[in-house]
């Protein structure tokens, strides 16, 4: 896989931001926010793993047979690209932006991520993207797996009935209790709360008011307070 990027792969290197917890809990907004108020660039894993799962759509591949799922993944023709303040993958130069939202991709991302030598690729390719400066990661196991020595790690989270609402509000249809169980019950890399990281739980709080939670956090960590 060949990465490219613009101009702004000079940004700052060396910080990671993880910030993990399960779906509707605020990664993807706060990750954004967060981002754009240090200056680094905003990956969204789970971004990355509903690329692979439209791919697998687009090519006919049955989500439910891990040995066509990881064949597909040893060589589809993806790379990492960066603008604009994002690090995403392309296929063939194409970011499906939309494609990887709809239902059909959402049914099926669960069972593509659960297959090892996907998420083993994922890694790599992950913590590829420090390549292009600072980030600020979302994800499921950013904090456990992908960058578990940075001293920077979040679990976003908040009550189901406000992850439903949340869900309900972006006319997305998702049975969220069950994407949790699958979640945290892969036996590669789960959902868990990594070790140190800050707990917050946003309940009921503004995306400006958790995200000032998340950068004095930041601020706090390096202080060494």
């Amino acid at each position: 896989m060949e990465n490219t990027s613009d101009t702004n792969s000079n940004k700052a290197a060396g910080m990671v931001v993880a910030i993990d917890g399960p779906s509707a809990s605020g990664k993807s907004t706060n990750a954004r926010m967060v981002a754009a108020a240090l200056g680094y660039w905003h990956v969204d894993t789970g971004a990355m793993f509903r690329t692979l799962s439209w791919y697998c759509l687009k090519e006919g591949v049955n989500p439910e047979d891990p040995a066509a799922v990881e064949k597909l993944c040893d060589q589809w023709p993806a790379e990492l690209k960066a603008e604009q303040g994002r690090v995403f993958l392309t296929v063939d130069g194409y970011e499906p932006a939309k494609e990887i939202r709809e239902e059909s991709t959402s049914a099926i991302v669960s069972k593509v991520a659960s297959v090892p030598k996907v998420r083993e690729w994922m890694k790599l390719t992950q913590r590829e993207c420090a390549r292009f400066g600072s980030l600020v990661m979302e994800g499921r196991d950013i904090g456990t797996h992908i960058f578990p020595d940075t001293p920077y790690k979040f679990y976003l989270q908040a009550s189901l009935e406000e992850r439903n609402r949340r869900r309900a509000a972006e006319g997305v249809n998702e049975d969220l209790s069950a994407r949790d169980k699958m979640d945290s019950g892969r036996k590669v890399a789960p959902l868990k709360i990594a070790n140190g990281a800050v707990v917050l739980d946003n309940t009921g709080q503004t995306p400006e008011q958790s995200r000032d939670r998340i950068l004095a956090e930041i601020q706090r960590i390096q202080s060494g307070l």
